[in-house]
């Protein structure tokens, strides 16, 4: 078979990374809408039904860095469509199966090949796209999970409607074993000579354990409070981390290669990720609750007054690449997270009296802010590691965007009853005071004028020509123009 050019290869690649990031997408927002009928049909409790999002949420959490790492060790387009096939797989068993055991269980295996997917659909971004111009890609990615986020409720619920809970999932199907077919029909550029990437199995169970009890503990205060068990899954968490970390720092061969674990660049750039995300759906849970319990709105009307926001993710996110360019993440990102504050705030002034313009606004603002933070942050992230660290890089940032609104829902769910029935003043100003708190972090992030990183196999476009060797040969080129006058045959990269 003939390999695709560069170009046909990078516009396969952004096709598959879109893909797969909205089929995840849509799978959280339709199952949500799903819930209620799935629970009736099976005649399931309001507990075991919780557990359909609680057991993929933990699957997925702790997984996603061991994921990146599996992409970086054995090909992001390979991991990619073992995800991608056992995703449509597990939904089809989720939508044949005939009780909410089944259902859970599935649900769970649906989330370890979640994890799969996820960092590949930036580590293949990565793999293809130079560093200076990677911004874009993942600016069309974020405004496609926008658009996801708010076609999935409507969709779902049109679905649910007329073809009952089983149709959610059937949904995801067609699209995931395409998708994964496709990824295996085209083959993966040529690497570099390098020592192969080495699997840190210990480490990996020691994040796992730590994720699986941060976000166990998070996802229960919603439903029980802070509780004696909330407080021990807190501990056993922040014990776990401490020794993954002792292990990091004294393995030969860590799950977090030393320039990811020791950037202050990609560090900063996950902390403001999780502060952002944690104000923006934490403010979104309140705020629906906010329009439904007080406002007496039904949950159609509810979406179509946060629609504003979803509308700013999708326009947003591509003026920011843009801003990006032109001003560097450390402009970029601390102005997302003043607009996003902002927004978090106008929504906090909300009354009985409030009418859809103050409403609108809140919810555009937090909409444009947060996706100006969410493509700066990841653009740093994935483009300040080397090459062959990719799958880590993406691992970290989608971790990053799973525990941030687990952290964000459970703050807001503790904070909301300070407010009594009417307002939701306390909780919203905490969630602000949240999404300042990243402010600071901006300072370690890259400006304009500063290089990305740049790895050993890292190619230009694809054909596996590192840019060193790229700039080498430029170089020699030019010296022998130099030397001579002939002028010397140079390649252009795609």
């Amino acid at each position: 078979m003939k390999e695709p050019g560069p170009s046909v290869r990078r516009r396969l690649t952004l096709t598959s990374s879109v893909a797969g990031a909205v089929i995840v997408a849509l799978d959280g927002t339709v199952l949500t809408v799903a819930q209620p009928t799935l629970r009736r049909d099976l005649g399931a409790s309001l507990v075991l039904v919780q557990w359909t999002s609680t057991g993929y949420l933990i699957a997925v959490s702790s997984l996603l860095v061991f994921a990146g790492r599996l992409g970086d060790r054995y090909g992001h387009r390979r991991v990619f469509a073992v995800g991608s096939l056992g995703f449509g797989v597990t939904s089809a068993g989720i939508g044949l199966a005939p009780a909410i055991g089944w259902v859970i269980g599935l649900r769970v295996a649906q989330g370890v090949f979640g994890a799969l997917l996820q960092p590949a659909t930036l580590g293949m971004l990565r793999a293809v796209y130079p560093p200076d111009r990677i911004g874009r890609p993942i600016a069309l990615r974020t405004s496609a999970i926008g658009l996801a986020a708010a076609a999935g409720p409507v969709l779902g619920g049109a679905l649910v409607g007329q073809f009952g809970w089983r149709a959610v999932f059937f949904l995801n199907v067609v699209p995931a074993l395409v998708l994964g077919l496709s990824a295996l029909a085209v083959r993966e550029p040529a690497r570099s000579p390098g020592p192969a990437v080495r699997l840190d199995l210990p480490g990996a169970c020691l994040l796992a354990v730590a994720l699986a009890c941060l976000v166990r503990t998070l996802v229960g205060v919603p439903g029980t409070g802070w509780t004696a068990a909330g407080t021990s899954g807190l501990l056993v968490a922040a014990f776990a981390a401490t020794v993954f970390v002792r292990h990091e720092r004294r393995t030969a061969n860590p799950l977090l290669p030393p320039a990811v674990l020791g950037s202050g660049t990609v560090g900063a750039a996950l902390g403001i990720l999780v502060a952002s995300s944690a104000a923006m759906f934490g403010t979104l849970f309140a705020g629906s609750c906010f329009l439904q319990e007080v406002l007496g709105l039904d949950p159609l009307e509810t979406g179509l007054h946060a629609l504003p926001a979803a509308v700013m993710m999708v326009l947003g996110a591509p003026v920011t690449a843009v801003l990006m360019r032109r001003f560097g993440a450390r402009r970029t990102a601390p102005a997302g997270l003043c607009v996003l504050a902002a927004g978090v705030l106008v929504l906090s002034r909300l009354d009985r009296e409030s009418t859809a313009v103050p409403i609108g606004t809140g919810f555009l603002l937090l909409g444009a802010g947060f996706a100006a933070v969410m493509v700066t942050a990841t653009t740093v992230v994935v483009r300040h590691v080397r090459a062959e660290s990719a799958g880590v890089a993406g691992g970290l940032q989608q971790t990053a965007m799973n525990v941030g609104p687990t952290l964000g829902v459970a703050a807001a769910t503790v904070l909301v009853p300070l407010a009594g029935d009417v307002r939701t003043g306390p909780a919203l100003t905490v969630l602000a005071a949240v999404a300042a708190a990243g402010l600071p972090l901006a300072r370690w992030l890259p400006g304009r004028d500063d290089p990305p990183t740049r790895g050993p196999d890292c190619p230009e476009a694809s054909a596996g020509t590192p840019y060193e060797t790229m700039n080498t040969r430029q170089s020699m080129s030019r010296s022998a123009e130099e030397s001579d006058g002939t002028p010397a045959t140079r390649g252009r990269a795609a």
